[in-house]
């Protein structure tokens, strides 16, 4: 099952168009993926989680911050500050308890990320919390994943 396959065919092609934009103008497809995944854990969607797992380690992400992930602003050393970055903006995009993304959270992502780097970034965390809000609404289980 592919996720194109649980929506509208029209729809499954329009997020599926932003998520591919989305990391291919973000460049590293490690870093995406570690993105995807951190978004995923928030949202409780074991469908994507399972899935970006897989890609993930495809991409060379290492066992340990696949591992640690959850825990990524305690696990001193494992990231670097560009990750963690972008993992503290995908926090913040994804769980908006305030209102809005804090402006300490976003300049610290503007520091390692150019303007277009920072758009890809923030369409790609839009994009898998979309994905991840599909999927676990309509209560798609984990293990069904074909590229």
């Amino acid at each position: 099952m592919s996720r194109t396959d649980v929506l509208d065919p029209e729809v499954g092609r329009a997020l599926s168009v932003l998520s591919a934009a989305a990391k291919k103008g973000l460049g590293d497809p490690a870093l995406a993926e570690l993105v995807v995944i951190r978004a995923s854990q928030l949202n409780h969607c074991a469908f994507c989680l399972d899935m970006h797992l897989a890609i993930a380690r495809k991409h060379g992400v290492s066992e340990q911050q696949l591992d640690l992930l959850a825990a990524w602003e305690e696990a001193e050393g494992v990231y670097d500050e560009r990750e963690r970055a972008a993992l503290a903006l995908t926090e913040a995009v994804t769980v908006l308890t305030e209102g809005f993304v804090p402006d300490a959270v976003y300049a610290r992502a503007a520091r390692h990320f150019d303007e277009g780097r920072l758009a890809h970034l923030i369409g790609l965390v839009v994009a898998i919390n979309n994905w991840n809000r599909v999927m676990v609404s309509r209560r798609i289980p984990p293990g069904g994943y074909t590229p």
